[in-house]
């Protein structure tokens, strides 16, 4: 019987890669995903929970949402995020997948303060980014972009398919997996998925006066 885990879950790219890699070795029992309480949406990723939940759906993996409020606090989301891993270990759960590639302090943090050291999985560690970004689309899943640090890439990368073109067109000193925080994607298809979720590209809303937001919408619902 394989050991059960939990995957952290932004609903992008790195984590589906990661979590395609996983299910070999472990029973993904759900998807970790902080939300942000005001907004409805995934944390820093900005996509509506409407479509968080197509993919748990479409993946046939149970979601696990985590809220957190704006603003947040590192406290508040570390134990919050601490919280939600003792009532995951409660149900028999082993591990936490995480999706992270090279940045290390990053790593530090989740063994350190979120998950422990033993518990935590890093199925993509230190493998080349510009491999991992083409194997993701030759396995034939596709993404867009969600959200966009136009102190790295133009705004109107923001909606953009995440493809052999966009990688072309990415910057020489932006990572092809966008792990400096360069950019955030929304996965929509692939094979894990049972069915597509099919979406809308609404408005692109700049926050902070930094960050390049695509409103994606499930086809059919209502703008806010």
């Amino acid at each position: 019987m394989k050991p059960k885990a939990i995957i952290s879950w932004s609903g992008g790219k790195d984590c589906m890669l990661a979590y395609w890699q996983a299910r070999q070795a472990f029973d993904v029992a759900a998807l970790l995903t902080t939300v942000t309480r005001e907004f409805a949406r995934i944390s820093i990723h900005g996509v509506r929970v409407d479509l968080l939940r197509q993919q748990a759906d479409s993946l046939g993996v149970p979601l696990s949402i985590v809220e957190i409020p704006h603003p947040c606090s590192n406290a508040i989301y570390e134990q919050a995020m601490k919280d939600a891993w003792t009532a995951a270990q409660a149900q028999g759960i082993e591990a936490v997948i995480c999706g992270d590639l090279f940045l290390e302090d990053v790593r530090r943090y989740r063994e350190e303060r979120l998950f422990g050291t033993k518990a935590c999985v890093f199925p993509l560690w230190q493998r080349p980014t510009s491999e991992l970004a083409r194997e993701f689309i030759a396995l034939g899943f596709r993404a867009v972009l969600c959200c966009v640090d136009t102190q790295a890439l133009s705004a109107d990368f923001a909606g953009r398919e995440f493809d052999e073109a966009l990688l072309r067109d990415l910057p020489a000193n932006v990572d092809p997996c966008g792990e400096n925080g360069e950019f955030h994607t929304f996965v929509y298809a692939g094979p894990a998925f049972k069915t597509p979720i099919a979406f809308e590209r609404g408005e692109r809303v700049l926050r902070e006066e930094r960050f390049a937001y695509i409103d994606l919408a499930a086809c059919g619902s209502r703008r806010l």
